[in-house]
């Protein structure tokens, strides 16, 4: 059973279309995938529209739970919280937001931010998370992501032990942008055991932490 709830298409930076990255992971094993392309505010509208469109499909289609999401993208901290609230207005699912990582030049302030705001699900690739940040995660309920993404992972240690010390939940996810980064479960097991997990915190990674996520998703689109 395979859950990731952060990926791309050819809406933003990635190689395959929806449909096409969709199916590949249905074929890969996948239970969900989210796609979440990156965007800004003038980009949401169309790029929520075609993405909650082509999840529709592949869920009547195929055995797969596919969530229309989107990744905030090095936007300035003060507009997230807007930007998140109009991503969920406009149809998105899952709100991912782009967090501060050592190998891009993402606004600092941007985590913070990110976890003050209620309708942000996920903190990306965090970078150097502080204690502080940590303890909105917990507070908060947004879950914060270890990477199986080269670049990205190379904070995983630190975010799971900033994590672990104010009980932030986990989540991991490929970040892909190519049929090549989609996850396997033994690679997925791999990159945990990696950030330092232990046997039981793999299986709350991978197993327990999407399932909270996939009944919080559900409740919210009720409403």
């Amino acid at each position: 059973m395979l859950y990731d709830f952060h990926s791309h298409t050819i809406l933003s930076d990635g190689e395959l279309t929806a449909p096409e990255l969709i199916s590949r992971a249905y074929s890969n094993g996948y239970t969900a995938i989210a796609i979440t392309d990156h965007a800004g505010l003038g980009s949401l509208p169309r790029i929520i529209h075609e993405i909650a469109a082509d999840c529709a499909v592949a869920r009547k289609q195929w055995n797969i739970l596919a969530i229309p999401g989107v990744e905030l993208t090095h936007i300035p901290p003060a507009a997230i919280n807007e930007a998140a609230r109009q991503a969920k207005e406009l149809g998105a699912w899952l709100v991912v937001v782009h967090g501060e990582t050592l190998v891009e030049p993402v606004p600092k302030g941007t985590n913070q931010a990110a976890l003050s705001s209620p309708h942000v699900d996920i903190l990306a690739h965090p970078g150097l998370l502080s204690i502080e940040e940590a303890r909105s995660a917990s507070q908060q309920g947004i879950f914060l992501e270890i990477s199986s993404r080269s670049g990205h992972s190379l904070t995983n240690g630190h975010v799971y032990k900033m994590a672990k010390h104010m009980g932030a939940k986990l989540l991991l996810n490929s970040d892909t942008h190519r049929e090549a980064d989609l996850l396997t479960e033994s690679f997925a097991q791999a990159v945990a055991r990696g950030a330092g997990l232990s046997d039981e915190e793999v299986k709350k990674t991978l197993l327990v932490n999407p399932h909270e996520l996939i009944d919080k998703l559900s409740l919210n689109k009720a409403r």
